[in-house]
């Protein structure tokens, strides 16, 4: 039975964002094909209709989370307050691909490494264009350093047993933001 231009796109969409939650949550090299293809309802033979390879997948599912991630037309205070919350810190799965993938991408191929870079070019654009006028004479400057405190932020906080210093780690970075562009 021929599966449809649309089905074979919304089965590709489907892979994507499993792939991208299960590395997230596991790491790349601890999620298979299998699992990601399982975890979607298809069969692993299915696979290679949509992906070369597990490189090619890494690479296409962290472009598409990248893609997805931002934080909207809220304003810059409320995503630094949901960002830097014990609820994303405690869901890598549905949370941030930068902060998830950051650590372990140098490891990946050229194409992760550029959907990384261009994800990250483009939440940096995103903030700086949401940053307020008043009192930052550079906002570029304001962007990538509070972005890199961000993802900072939320990998030390899951990196401890030790839920008072995490959950001290987000507070004062939020604080520390907050001074700093606002």
């Amino acid at each position: 039975m021929k599966v449809s231009r649309e089905q074979m796109a919304e089965n590709r969409r489907r892979i994507l964002e499993v792939a991208s939650r299960l590395f997230k949550d596991k790491g790349i090299d601890a999620v298979s094909v299998a699992e990601v293809m399982k975890a979607a309802g298809m069969t692993h033979g299915g696979f290679y209709g949509h992906f070369t390879s597990k490189d090619d997948l890494v690479a296409q599912a962290l472009a598409h989370a990248l893609a997805a991630d931002s934080f909207g037309d809220g304003d810059f205070s409320s995503f630094v307050r949901s960002y830097l919350a014990p609820r994303h810190r405690d869901n890598p799965g549905n949370g941030c691909p930068t902060a998830g993938l950051a650590a372990v991408i140098r490891h990946q191929t050229p194409a992760a490494l550029a959907a990384m870079s261009e994800g990250l070019r483009a939440q940096i654009a995103r903030i700086e264009q949401a940053l307020p006028d008043k009192g930052i004479a550079d906002k570029r400057r304001a962007a990538i350093g509070s972005w890199a405190a961000m993802i900072g932020a939320v990998i030390l906080a899951r990196a401890v047993d030790d839920p008072q210093l995490s959950d001290e780690v987000l507070e004062q970075t939020r604080a520390w933001i907050d001074s700093h562009t606002g």
